[in-house]
């Protein structure tokens, strides 16, 4: 029999106490249920199952609520446990993106706590942000237009970088890019590379340009001026990289090819003029065109050659 002062000890523990204590003893009164699977693959599964507290109903028990909560626990053989780095390396080439997210995530733990190890991830981590980038422009086309800039000068230098897994899906990138944003929008966002530090970045620009303007169509040519794309294909035939000269190259063919078979893209005429005369290719160039620039764009374009440009926007 409990004593007074044992009760009166009892009175003066609070009552947040007494209730969380009832409370954790009720906790770990509550029932589970575990069950052990056979093996499978060499590895065995358990899986335990937790049940709401029961309460007496007569001589049987009754579950008080439907709620099951089942945790399944794999245990792996020691010499069949994956290394962590491969898996992370895994899982980021996964299309699972909220997999992708936990993964990032797990990259950033081992960036603050374990930098050493980091090396090879870093690289997967790269290549999977440009694949992403990819993905991106397919899903939104043209209204990226506004959040382009940093990510064009990040691709247009990773394609330019000497590793090549990372080369490949960069240059794949942007040309995704060249296909799923509109030409009319994207050149004037390529154009100001064409004066950067860096001739790989310059001659990245080139080629995206160049894949571009065949997009814009005979009127598209037309809206952005040929006279301004001619231009700009002349300023890169004396730059640094081959890659780059032979970008403007192609790009001055498809220009001729279009100026000569669309005359919509010739020059206005004076309607006066009794008997209106249209320029020439070599007339239209040499009247936009410096001197040595004008005779380099014809030395170019001397050779007929049929372009890809169609009359279709």
């Amino acid at each position: 029999m409990m004593s007074e002062t044992a009760l009166g000890d009892l009175d003066l523990v609070p009552k947040s106490e007494r209730t969380n204590e009832s409370s954790s003893k009720d906790d770990l009164a509550k029932p589970y249920v575990e069950h052990t699977d056979v093996k499978v693959g060499g590895n065995q599964r358990k899986t335990i199952i937790s049940l709401d507290e029961p309460t007496m109903n007569g001589n049987e028990v009754e579950l008080v609520g439907a709620d099951m909560v089942a945790a399944e626990v794999e245990y792996i053989e020691s010499e069949k446990l994956d290394d962590l780095e491969d898996m992370l390396l895994a899982d980021l080439e996964s299309k699972d993106w909220v997999l992708l997210c936990e993964t990032l995530n797990n990259v950033r733990r081992f960036s603050i706590y374990h930098k050493e190890a980091l090396q090879d991830i870093l690289s997967a981590v790269c290549k999977t942000t440009i694949m992403t980038c990819a993905d991106i422009f397919k899903a939104f086309g043209d209204d990226i237009i506004n959040s382009l800039d940093p990510l064009l000068v990040q691709l247009l230098l990773k394609s330019s970088q000497d590793k090549r897994f990372v080369c490949e899906v960069a240059e794949k990138a942007l040309i995704t890019l060249t296909i799923w944003v509109s030409p009319i929008l994207l050149l004037p966002k390529l154009q100001p590379y064409f004066k950067n530090r860096n001739p790989r970045i310059r001659a990245k620009a080139s080629m995206c340009f160049s894949r571009s303007v065949p997009r814009l169509g005979a009127e598209g040519i037309k809206e952005y001026g040929i006279d301004k794309l001619i231009q700009i294909a002349s300023s890169q035939l004396s730059d640094q990289l081959p890659e780059s000269r032979e970008a403007a190259r192609t790009l001055l063919l498809e220009l001729q090819t279009a100026y000569e078979k669309f005359p919509v893209l010739a020059p206005e005429q004076d309607v006066s003029s009794e008997q209106p005369q249209v320029l020439s290719w070599e007339q239209f160039c040499e009247s936009n065109l410096p001197k040595l620039s004008a005779q380099a764009v014809l030395r170019v374009t001397s050779i007929p050659r049929e372009g890809l440009i169609s009359g279709k926007r």
